[in-house]
């Protein structure tokens, strides 16, 4: 099983979609019309993020909600170097026992994003 997509309700549409493509490189692209607003985010033919309008109210922690979404990437030193120069908000995670890396950053409307580098695990594997 894979995940096909997520569908993030946003009060900031535009700066959320900016942001996203910024971040990751996603691009906008083909939206059935629902009859409301919204984008769907694309990596290669894959339309992996749907951003739709919401009203932003904050949410307790006793409500059932998804915590954050996470995106397995590459090049952990060059992504981290980007959001120092764009002067992006994160905080990091190394996690050695995986062999993974993570930076952490909020959307304009303080989504949690979490971004996932494995390539030291991917180096030990392929020196096996």
């Amino acid at each position: 099983m894979n995940l096909d997509h997520v569908t993030l309700r946003t009060a900031d549409l535009e700066g959320t979609r900016q942001f996203l493509q910024d971040l990751l490189g996603l691009m906008v692209g083909y939206r059935p019309s629902f009859g409301f607003p919204g984008y769907w985010l694309y990596e290669g033919d894959q339309p992996i993020v749907h951003l739709i309008p919401g009203g932003g109210a904050p949410v307790g922690r006793s409500v059932e909600v998804i915590d954050h979404i996470g995106f397995r990437l590459d090049g952990y030193d060059e992504f981290r170097a980007r959001l120092d120069k764009n002067e992006t908000p994160y905080s990091t995670m190394d996690l050695p026992d995986l062999g993974e890396r993570r930076l952490f950053v909020r959307t304009p409307g303080q989504i949690l994003i979490e971004l996932v580098f494995r390539e030291a695990s991917e180096q030990a594997a392929a020196q096996r």
